[in-house]
């Protein structure tokens, strides 16, 4: 039998172009500011798309070092590891020394891995052979490096693990640390996602995809749901939140920002990159279910949004299959405009922005929508950011893979 405990929100840390800690990057997203510039981590000449959310490594550095942070020279790991310790210390759970473990589950999620760490150790191989492979090349370049990391920094002795589903990773990763603590088998979590894609090989593969913006002016690249929209817009970063039973809460006495309610995910089941609206409204429809709510109870939605067509068009038909009549009054933003698409962190990000903005009673805009799609017919928030009455939003995630994740929250109540 369950135990369908409640699950609260009760820490969150941001590493983002926007902001390297949560207030700043709440800040900037409310106040309608966009993180895109032209990227400069490597020569752009041969690529078509050279805008991107890129984080500036003398800022990040430096709240490495406010924090005592060592470097293990990967940015994905690094990323997670200094937003963890945020979401630690918001929620009163920080410990560094060492000299002491606490039961908590860090169940994360990435698109792309220690990628740079494996662009290094092919760099090494390629110049020196067998012979230019570190010994520590495995424990490195491992996707779950970037969970283990932060289990051993912060001494957290409850599981550990990666998601890895694309553009869902760090959404699904969330539902599954929330199942996990409302059916009573961990009492606290570290949940969220990482992801750099900031290197030439990477970045390439996406760059040759077909589907990345070449507009030239950085700030107007992203344009979710826009008719003039032509791609995405990479950016890199990594959210984290504390989950925890409210029960554990209380008797912590710590302040609860927001609440998970529910979570659904699906499979499109049809094709490696081309999305299924019906698909993601499975997806929809078993995040209302799982939340014992109907499409009434929500009041913002959250988008994807990624700004390609074929996405656009469809979370948008999907979003109608799954809502109904409800369609036509719920706002509908997306905030890949503001610090672009993060990939297999992306769902973290957003989710941090909704549980902030139920906290708030806001929602942040959608910045470049200057002529809506019609074949996106949705209620649309336009260019700032809303007030909103309803104390629950949806956030979904859809990825490559056919990979459909949907998240229901709530403003706190007692």
């Amino acid at each position: 039998m369950k135990n369908d405990k409640r699950v609260v929100i009760t820490g969150m840390g941001t590493i983002t172009a926007l902001g390297l800690d949560e207030s700043t990057f709440w800040q900037n997203i409310i106040a309608g500011k966009c993180g895109i510039r032209r990227i400069s981590a490597f020569d752009l000449a041969d690529y078509k798309a050279k805008n991107g959310a890129e984080i500036d490594n003398e800022q990040f550095t430096s709240v490495m070092r406010t924090r005592q942070l060592t470097s293990v020279d990967d940015r994905t790991v690094d990323f997670a590891v200094a937003a963890a310790f945020e979401a630690l210390e918001k929620s009163a759970l920080k410990n560094v020394d060492g000299t002491h473990g606490k039961e908590m589950a860090v169940i994360l999620g990435t698109g792309i891995g220690c990628n740079h760490s494996l662009l290094n150790a092919n760099k090494s191989f390629t110049a020196k052979g067998i012979r230019g492979l570190r010994p520590t090349s495995v424990p490195r370049c491992m996707a779950n490096a970037v969970s283990s990391q932060i289990s051993m920094k912060f001494r957290l002795t409850g599981p550990n693990y990666v998601i890895v589903s694309a553009c869902t990773s760090a959404t699904t990763a969330i539902g599954v640390a929330y199942r996990m603590i409302k059916d009573g088998i961990i009492d606290m979590a570290l949940a969220g996602g990482s992801d750099s894609v900031f290197d030439p090989f990477v970045y390439g593969g996406w760059n040759n995809l077909g589907v990345m913006s070449a507009n030239p002016v950085p700030e107007k690249s992203c344009r979710p749901f826009d008719v003039t929209r032509d791609g995405c817009v990479l950016g890199e970063g990594a959210g984290i939140l504390v989950l925890e039973s409210l029960e554990s809460a209380q008797r912590r006495n710590i302040k609860i920002r927001g609440e998970i309610c529910g979570f659904g995910e699906s499979s499109d089941a049809t094709h490696i990159t081309r999305p299924s609206p019906e698909g993601q409204a499975i997806a929809i429809r078993n995040a209302l279910k799982s939340a014992g709510m109907t499409p009434a109870d929500i009041g913002f939605i959250n988008a994807h949004g990624t700004a390609t067509k074929a996405n656009d068009e469809c979370e948008s038909k999907s979003i109608r299959l799954a809502m109904g009549k409800e369609t036509e009054r719920i706002p509908v933003a997306s905030n890949k405009s503001l610090f672009g698409h993060m990939l297999g962190a992306s769902g973290a990000i957003e989710t941090i922005a909704t549980a902030i903005g139920l906290e708030q009673n806001k929602m942040p805009p959608n910045l470049n929508l200057d002529n809506p799609d019609p074949q996106c017919n949705l209620c649309f928030v336009g260019k700032e950011a809303i007030q909103i009455d309803k104390p629950v939003a949806m956030k979904n995630s859809f990825g490559f893979g056919g990979n459909n994740a949907v998240l229901i929250l709530r403003r706190y109540s007692d």
